[in-house]
């Protein structure tokens, strides 16, 4: 392996590490052992419940191929995962608001390792349930446990401020290093143990179970509208409502919608745009290099609440960089000569883009948890797991049309989309944060003047 990819991943490294254990006085927040207990708690959950999630990525169309199927075949059960997460997840979230998140962070669990055991099958028809129940538990999972711990975290009267402490946290390990050692240890089930490429999802259901576990023994219930009175589709009104008539909601549904559905067109096309010629470029190593990456962005993030700084307005660079580094592909093809020859190692307007690629995933590493710190400030609690998996829709969707559409456009020009979508968001979430001091400085506002008009006391 060329010696470029140890020298990035090596350099990542010693700044992830430097920012760690370099965090002074103003970079950490003092807390209670009581929060702190919960935090780790929370943490030690989500990270088996990504563990189980990340093990399996890396050998899911791998699994397809040696089954026999072919792109068409795959793409459409991929196609089914992400249409079961729009179709199914909404409703699943609205339950999970009216019938316990607790409730509903136990169905995920469920729900996956029931779609890992359908990978031991070698039928088209059982694979695809496995991805339908896929896509019901990948909705659950990004909004269930994150609705559950806001509204435990305020439950049990802990500082608004420390919940910032725990997104980083948990994407600092469950996204990043998780990720890394779960990439090691499925490579080391399936490849060196030989026990095959079936053998990360058996690994995966055992840390599910253990998460599992965890949570119906130490988690206590929370609701967002538990009231009899509301089905289904009036939960739906309520979460539809508070996005029609409130900006704030639907800013952040569009910002989030934009980012997430360039963030997961971008892992679809990274791979041919650093080896357009078939390079023979280590996936394994650049995957954890991103991971490394994002893990440098969480780290970021940390220290950016630590010290209380505006995430609406930081984000607004966050995103503009972010778009910025999904042009290089388009920069480097008009202004990097390419090679014809086939095979060989990385070109140089690969080792640019795999540097742009790195910067983009350590935007991803500040956007988790400063999202998860906007969503718990503006989404209403009564239909927080509902309103989040509205958000989900058009993202599915629009990852749905890519998919089903990624052999009909250039990959310029799908990362040149990107790219716009990306500075959208940024646009976006410049107003959110004029919306957002509106509303402040009204509020503070009409709270003097209720204090002026209060009598003195005798």
């Amino acid at each position: 392996m060329e010696v470029f990819y140890y020298v990035v991943f090596g350099a990542l490294a010693a700044v992830v590490a430097g920012l760690e254990l370099g965090k002074s006085g103003k970079d950490r927040v003092a807390t209670t052992s009581a929060f702190n207990s919960f935090k780790n708690n929370y943490v030690l959950v989500y990270s088996l419940m990504m563990s189980g999630d990340w093990l399996q990525g890396p050998y899911v169309y791998y699994l397809y191929s040696q089954y026999g199927f072919d792109k068409g075949d795959i793409g459409r059960l991929f196609i089914a995962g992400f249409g079961s997460s729009m179709l199914f997840g909404t409703i699943v979230g609205s339950l999970a608001d009216k019938q316990g998140r607790k409730r509903a962070c136990v169905t995920y669990c469920i729900s996956y390792i029931l779609s890992c055991i359908t990978k031991h099958s070698p039928e088209y028809r059982v694979l695809m349930i496995g991805r339908i129940l896929g896509g019901i538990a990948t909705s659950l999972l990004f909004s269930a446990f994150e609705s559950w711990l806001v509204a435990e975290h305020n439950k049990r009267g802990f500082d608004p401020q420390w919940l910032s402490i725990t997104f980083s946290k948990a994407i600092f390990l469950g996204n990043g290093l998780i990720a890394i050692v779960s990439g090691l240890f499925a490579n080391l089930l399936a490849e060196n143990l030989g026990f095959g490429p079936v053998a990360p999802f058996d690994a995966a259901a055992c840390f599910l179970a253990i998460g599992m576990a965890i949570i119906m023994s130490s988690w206590s219930e929370n609701y967002g509208d538990p009231s009899e009175s509301k089905d289904l589709m009036a939960q739906f009104k309520v979460a539809a409502k508070a996005i029609a008539s409130d900006e704030k909601i639907a800013l952040l549904g569009a910002i989030q919608s934009l980012f997430e559905g360039s963030m997961y067109t971008f892992v679809f096309l990274w791979t041919p745009a650093l080896s357009p010629n078939e390079e023979d470029i280590p996936h394994g190593f650049i995957f954890a290099t991103f991971m490394l990456s994002s893990m440098l962005g969480s780290s970021i993030a940390s220290r950016l609440l630590a010290r209380k700084l505006k995430v609406e307005g930081y984000m607004q660079i966050v995103f503009s960089i972010s778009a910025v580094t999904l042009v290089l592909p388009v920069a480097t093809n008009i202004l990097v000569p390419t090679s014809s020859v086939k095979g060989g190692s990385v070109s140089i307007g690969g080792s640019l883009q795999l540097l742009g690629f790195c910067t983009f995933e350590a935007c991803v590493g500040i956007f988790w948890p400063s999202i998860m710190k906007m969503r718990s400030q503006y989404i209403p609690e009564e239909a927080r797991s509902t309103i989040m998996n509205f958000f989900r829709i058009p993202l599915n969707l629009f990852v749905c049309v890519v998919l089903y559409n990624v052999n009909a456009f250039p990959i310029t020009v799908m990362f040149g989309m990107c790219s716009i979508f990306l500075f959208m968001a940024a646009i976006l979430q410049r107003r959110l944060m004029v919306v957002s001091d509106q509303v402040h400085k009204s509020s503070t506002k009409a709270q003097e003047m209720i204090g002026e008009d209060e009598p003195l006391n005798p």
